[in-house]
């Protein structure tokens, strides 16, 4: 079982049988580039079972609603329509019409009911729809499904991102291979409770739609919900899953291994998904993982390695490679985890920093070359108990600011 980028024609969304994508340029941006795909639709060739994860923001865009409204009925959903460049986000009782034209025009494009259909949307809040613009990409997209478009539909979902992010893992059930794809996008805004993430995972395998919702909800705890890019959260996360059974063999039953096998499958997809999205992060020249172990519980572990990963300070250290590992420290004490500095331990890029409660005699132009690497490991144990965490971060650059200084113009 391997999650890797994926290379070959039937790549992320479309990696599993029975998935389709296609995509237009609508113009929907309104930054001149007519040319540059920003609307897509993802079909599944039957009826799958379906699961989401969306913002905790308490505003919500009209898109993420109108998808967690459809969602509760519990029924199968055959396709989704995702446009980037307007959030759909603020922009009153008209935002929700335009969410559910959105659908409507899918529906009629693919042949299928706008029940049967979420909608997405990411980009610039508080702007009206471009909604003829809208309606004619969407059919577009939909003449143009293709089960090679997986590439296409990562890069029609981009906003500031540089590069389109797709993974892929298979397991085996029952001797079936079972293929999961995904593709995410999101390089800003992006802190634990999904961020201005968008991302769509497909499989092939057959899962009851009850079971789909807590591996789905587990799994983007410990994968996107670790990633902090700013500290920023967004109007219009939305992670969707989608389970169609195009591959056949026996519905995977609760508490099987086959189940469990398909939510480490579901866990490798997404958590390479995560990594991509950080290292692409605004601005970011380095990304960084930071794995604490030894914490009270693994809620410990998971808010304490977050506190270091958001830190402003770390971040601009690891920019420059200032081998200041005081800031780390200092973030841990601030985190609200349970430990004694006596028996903390850090570690950057394999060298040992401080050891219960004092420095360890490190030469700093290795901590500095450790810091500039591309991508950095930092190691933290509480000495505090058995519960561990990461995640993922990345630096703090002039880029970032020049960028979301910039952002609507």
């Amino acid at each position: 079982m391997s999650a890797t980028v994926a290379q070959q024609a039937r790549a992320g969304v479309c990696a599993p049988q029975g998935f389709r994508g296609g995509v237009a340029a609508a113009g929907i941006r309104g930054d001149g580039d007519e040319t540059r795909t920003d609307l897509a639709v993802i079909r599944s060739d039957t009826p799958a079972a379906a699961a989401g994860v969306f913002t905790r923001n308490t505003v919500k865009a009209a898109p993420v609603v109108i998808s967690q409204l459809t969602l509760r009925r519990g029924t199968p959903i055959s396709a989704v329509v995702v446009n980037a460049g307007n959030a759909n986000a603020c922009t009153g009782a008209q935002g929700f019409r335009d969410a559910l034209v959105m659908c409507t025009t899918a529906g009629d494009a693919l042949d299928l009911d706008p029940s049967d259909v979420l909608v997405c949307s990411t980009g610039v809040i508080g702007r009206p729809m471009p909604m003829d613009r809208v309606v004619r990409g969407i059919r577009a997209a939909a003449l143009a499904i293709s089960p090679s478009a997986g590439g296409d539909v990562a890069r029609a979902i981009m906003t500031t991102d540089t590069l389109a992010k797709v993974a892929e893992a298979t397991f085996v059930a029952g001797g079936v291979t079972y293929t999961i794809g995904g593709t995410a996008k999101g390089a800003g805004m992006l802190h634990p409770d999904m961020a201005t993430l968008l991302a769509f995972l497909t499989t092939d395998a057959p899962i009851d739609m009850a079971l789909l919702q807590p591996v789905l909800s587990r799994v983007t705890d410990s994968t996107f919900n670790c990633v902090t890019v700013d500290g920023d959260t967004s109007t219009n996360d939305s992670c969707i899953l989608l389970a169609n059974g195009a591959a056949g063999g026996a519905t995977l039953a609760a508490g099987s291994s086959a189940l469990a096998d398909f939510e480490a499958a579901l866990l490798e997809v997404c958590d390479s998904l995560a990594e991509q999205l950080v290292a692409d992060a605004e601005g970011a020249t380095r990304h960084f993982r930071v794995a604490v172990s030894g914490a009270a519980d693994a809620g410990q572990a998971r808010i304490a390695a977050r506190v270091v990963a958001q830190s402003s300070l770390v971040k601009t250290a690891i920019h420059g490679g200032d081998p200041n590992w005081g800031r780390i420290v200092a973030a841990l004490g601030r985190s609200g985890a349970t430990f004694t500095l006596d028996r903390c331990r850090v570690a950057i890029g394999g060298l040992v920093v401080f050891d219960r409660g004092a420095p360890e005699p490190v030469d700093s132009e290795r901590i500095r070359v450790a810091l500039s690497h591309p991508r950095l490991d930092i190691v933290i144990d509480l000495g505090a108990g058995d519960g561990a965490g990461h995640a993922w971060g990345c630096d703090l650059s002039v880029d970032y600011v020049r960028i979301n200084a910039d952002y609507t113009t």
